[in-house]
């Protein structure tokens, strides 16, 4: 049984930081990748958006624009579990919403082909439970 643990969210001020972790297990995939998408206030579940992907393997990394330069996002395969993090810094209130641990069992050019997007983790992956980050200005 596959499971996405994520972890870490919670209540800061903006230019605060956090870091997120999400361990996963019960799946093996040379070619994968994890991270983070999140959902808005008020947005529905298909609106989530790609924050920051990490793939096994290659170590490729994708990250969205709102984000580049203040998330860095961050892979250890050295258990069998995987985990990944992600070291948010300089937070806006923008970046307010319930964040979601995805595993993509895909290539990142193949997800990039596809879409950073909702639809993709549903079809090609997994979904962990989230984990509220508010941000206040």
């Amino acid at each position: 049984q596959v499971q996405l643990v994520d972890s870490g969210g919670g209540s800061v001020q903006a230019g605060g930081s956090l870091r997120l972790s999400c361990a996963s297990s019960g799946y093996t995939a040379t070619q994968s990748c994890m991270g983070w998408f999140r959902q808005a206030p008020g947005k529905e579940r298909e609106e989530r958006e790609g924050v920051a992907l990490i793939c096994t393997g290659s170590g490729s990394t994708y990250y969205a624009d709102s984000v580049k330069g203040r998330f860095t996002i961050s892979q250890d395969n050295t258990n069998s579990n995987n985990a990944v993090y992600l070291q948010m810094s300089d937070l806006k209130p923008e970046d307010t919403g319930m964040y979601y641990c995805a595993a993509v069992l895909l290539r990142m050019t193949d997800i990039q082909t596809l879409g950073v997007n909702a639809k993709t983790v549903t079809e090609f992956g997994y979904w962990g439970q989230g984990t509220q980050v508010t941000v206040s200005s």
